[in-house]
């Protein structure tokens, strides 16, 4: 009886201990299959790992490869211009050559020039000459004798600026155009708001939209014209009223040098006579030599370029008057200002003759000069003052 006791009490035990022993044996082989997971993911983090940094190496070495590459082209550039330098010069040289012998041998052949070419080129001389007076108003026939007085208006502003009336206007106003580089314009009534105290609280100021170069722009029947900076040689025409761009222009050739080496910020000179716009600056195929251009104010077109003969070497600044470009020249250090070079466009001045004509009682320089058709005077920009000129005319020969 108590065997069977016994044995009911010890098949529950061993029972549920064998049970204990199944869960036992479930849970190490998760674990087991759990740790194999583990590690097989660290190895491929390993072999990841390792693959990246293979990958970076080589990026590394690729690198170095593309940039000494890079270094050779450029030495190979580099040799390849020098080499098109030498052929182009070679080049000239030839065609030099090439036109010295034909010269010769053309004048060995033929010493006498055919009289029926030489009367066409005189005729075609003749007929440009007749267009140019129809395009520029021949009873235009003064021109400069002296330069009789000066009178200083105020002293505003930095060394350089520019500052005007509109001759083509019948209004007072006055525009004062302060520095080398900016983009507003002041705006006076009269010249009595601008001589007076506190000048600019009574102006009207006018923003462009770009900034100018230099000083040598120039209002014209309600416009400014001027350089754009940061452009070669880009005109910019601005409807001072309206606040806005209405045309703009390439002047070619312009812009690479200075168009007055004591004026090194100013690259394109534009300027005002009785015949309208012209614009004026020097090129490096020139030697330094000035340019003038008659550009058609309206439609921004360019009607005609003259090289002249005047070199743009100690000059700082020049002005247009009856077709006529004034150069005026000066010590790199400051001085007496003289205009010592003419050239009449119609080639109606004898400039060999025309005398030296220096600028009265003031030494300094001058930033800008400007004539204006209307006063026959000149207005000036001279450290930092505002200046007027009167001057003195005679017919042309």
């Amino acid at each position: 009886m108590v065997v069977l006791q016994l044995r009911f009490l010890l098949v529950p035990f061993l029972t549920s201990i064998m049970g204990a022993a199944q869960y036992m044996m479930q849970d190490a082989v998760l674990m087991n299959y759990i740790d194999r997971r583990f590690l097989s993911l660290e190895k491929r983090l390993e072999k990841c790992n390792q693959d990246i940094l293979d990958y970076v190496e080589e990026f590394r070495d690729f690198s170095k490869m593309v940039l000494s590459r890079l270094a050779g082209l450029n030495n190979h550039k580099a040799e390849v211009k020098s080499e098109v330098e030498n052929l182009l010069k070679r080049i000239e040289r030839a065609q030099r050559d090439i036109d010295y012998f034909g010269s010769v041998t053309d004048s060995n052949t033929c010493t006498e020039v055919h009289e029926d070419l030489v009367k066409q080129q005189l005729f075609e001389e003749a007929e440009e000459k007749k267009k140019l007076k129809l395009m520029l108003n021949a009873s235009c026939d003064h021109m400069l004798a002296g330069i009789k007085s000066l009178k200083v208006v105020k002293k505003t502003g930095d060394k350089h600026g520019s500052w005007m009336k509109d001759p083509g206007k019948k209004h007072t106003k006055i525009y004062l155009l302060n520095g080398s580089v900016n983009n507003v314009i002041f705006e006076f009534a009269n010249i009595m708001t601008f001589m007076g105290s506190n000048h600019t609280l009574k102006a009207r100021r006018v923003t462009l939209p770009f900034l100018w170069e230099g000083t040598g722009h120039i209002i014209y029947q309600g416009f400014l014209f001027y350089h754009r900076y940061g452009s070669l040689n880009e005109i910019i025409k601005f409807n001072i009223q309206k606040r806005n761009i209405t045309d703009q222009m390439l002047l070619p050739g312009a812009g690479r040098i200075p168009a007055y080496q004591l004026s090194p910020s100013m690259k394109i000179d534009l300027a005002l006579d009785e015949q309208g716009l012209w614009a004026i600056h020097a090129e490096p195929e020139t030697g330094g030599n000035i340019v003038i251009t008659k550009i058609n104010h309206i439609t921004m077109a360019i009607e005609h370029t003259w090289d002249t003969s005047c070199n743009s070497k100690d000059a700082e600044a020049a002005f247009m008057a009856c077709n006529t470009l004034y150069v005026v020249y000066n010590l790199p250090s400051g001085g007496t200002s003289r205009i010592q070079c003419v050239y009449d466009v119609l080639d109606a001045v004898n400039t060999y003759e025309i005398p030296v004509l220096h600028f009265p009682k003031r030494q300094g320089s001058h930033s800008t000069i400007h004539y204006n058709p209307k006063e026959k005077q000149l207005f000036a920009w001279g450290d930092g003052s505002q200046i007027i000129y009167k001057l003195h005319t005679k017919q042309k020969v």
